[in-house]
């Protein structure tokens, strides 16, 4: 080997390469073609070159006597390397020995057989749901955890003729077995149990005494009364001014009653201050249709029954981007159910619904719905030649009386829908 055969290449970049000017790579997907001089290769290229989609596809084709080949950079056939990586070719001038390296773009040449028809794209079937489109998109293009979502639902699935027929078999055969005024009767009071369980505190239907019907520590545990330590004793030392000026400003009456008729046993009295304050946390929280964090501080309220009231008392929902506490209508029901229950045992197991539903904001029918559910004993003393300032004696009381009753809940929506 002579020293002239040894001598070295430099690489030239050529710069500013148009799309034109690339290098084309081919492979036959059969094999590899021993004759390549027999082959007429053309390079065709989308004529849309305003569209940036578009205007990058081209079609390679080759032609021979006995076979010919096609290939493109676009569509199912094309190769993905071409997206993931780039190619360069050295073309070597043997005369200045400069080697220019060029960008290159590789073909997939598949042979094309004459008379071979072309798979027709399926039409789409216009009687397909939103919810078979969307399959669809999964079967296509899902993720593994979609395709696994997809087909355990398709498996769990079940036919709708079967599912309405057996039903109904059931229904029959129920309806057959019981009666419809039965299963009727059966329904309500479900259903009734179930309003019951939504916004009653707990009940000891059994107890011996009123007090242990609705137990006060289910409603004020004993760490929560000891942390309305402080709130109480704010209560405790307001003047008659002070709450002759509550009084005005719109007070909650349940709460101004017992402050101006305080016991005065100090363990009495101590006690409900401190209940008079959670009392009015609850009728302000009654009144709200959303809450923040710091509802409640500016009464003072201890961190310990903040936390209480928005997790025993609201529902959280996703709002705006963010998660807000709202107070919904059966959390309003519970409200007016235990602001209930602690009026019993603020006021010797009695208390005044009249006053009670005026600062919750409700009805007096709800607030008697709500004391029936509850199994207390309505009352309401008849008005007589009495000065206005012993009229409040005419307003409606609830009281605990062993055993509870038991109200018929279906009769009363029955003559509630005649009336509507």
């Amino acid at each position: 080997m002579t020293t002239d055969m040894a001598a070295s290449c430099s690489l030239v970049c050529c710069e500013e390469e148009r799309d034109s000017d690339n290098a084309i790579i081919v492979r036959f997907s059969n094999g590899s073609v021993k004759n390549a001089d027999k082959l007429d290769f053309t390079l065709y290229k989308n004529a849309d070159e305003s569209n940036p989609r578009k205007k990058s596809r081209r079609i390679m084709a080759a032609e021979s006597d006995r076979l010919s080949y096609v290939g493109n950079n676009f569509g199912a056939g094309s190769l993905k390397c071409n997206n993931l990586c780039k190619y360069y070719v050295g073309v070597l001038n043997r005369d200045t020995m400069q080697m220019e390296v060029h960008r290159a773009q590789l073909f997939n040449m598949q042979p094309v057989i004459p008379g071979e028809a072309t798979v027709a794209e399926k039409p789409q079937d216009a009687t397909q749901t939103y919810r078979d489109k969307v399959d669809s998109l999964i079967e296509a293009f899902g993720t593994n955890k979609q395709k696994r979502a997809l087909g355990s639902r398709r498996l769990n699935q079940v036919g709708s003729d079967t599912l309405h027929k057996a039903v109904a078999k059931a229904a029959n055969t129920v309806i057959d077995q019981k009666g419809l005024e039965a299963l009727q009767q059966e329904v309500a009071d479900t259903e009734a149990q179930g309003e019951l369980a939504l916004h009653l505190p707990p009940c000891n239907a059994a107890a011996d005494k009123p007090e242990d019907v609705y137990q006060f520590d289910d409603l004020l545990s004993p760490a929560e009364f000891e942390a309305l330590e402080q709130a109480g004793a704010k209560l405790a030392a307001l003047s008659s001014e002070e709450l002759q000026k509550m009084r005005d400003d719109g007070g909650c009456l349940c709460v101004l009653k017992h402050l101006e008729n305080m016991p005065s046993a100090d363990e009495a009295r101590d006690k409900t201050t401190r209940c008079a304050f959670y009392l009015s946390m609850l009728l302000k929280l009654a009144r709200q249709k959303s809450i923040s964090r710091k509802f409640g501080q500016e009464e003072g309220c201890p961190r310990m029954i903040q936390n209480k009231l928005l997790r025993t008392f609201s529902v959280e929902t996703f709002n705006n981007g963010r998660v807000q506490n709202m107070v919904s209508s059966s959390m309003r029901a519970k409200l007016a159910a235990h602001c209930l229950a602690l009026l019993l045992h603020m006021s010797h197991m009695t208390a005044d619904l009249t006053l009670l539903h005026r600062d919750l904001g409700v009805t007096e029918a709800r607030m008697i719905e709500v004391a029936k559910s509850m199994g207390l004993t309505l009352s309401k003393q008849p008005r007589g030649k009495a000065n206005e300032a012993e009229s409040v004696d005419t307003n409606r009381q609830a009281s605990v009386v062993l055993p509870l009753v038991k109200y018929d809940q279906f009769m009363e929506r029955r003559k509630r829908k005649k009336m509507h």
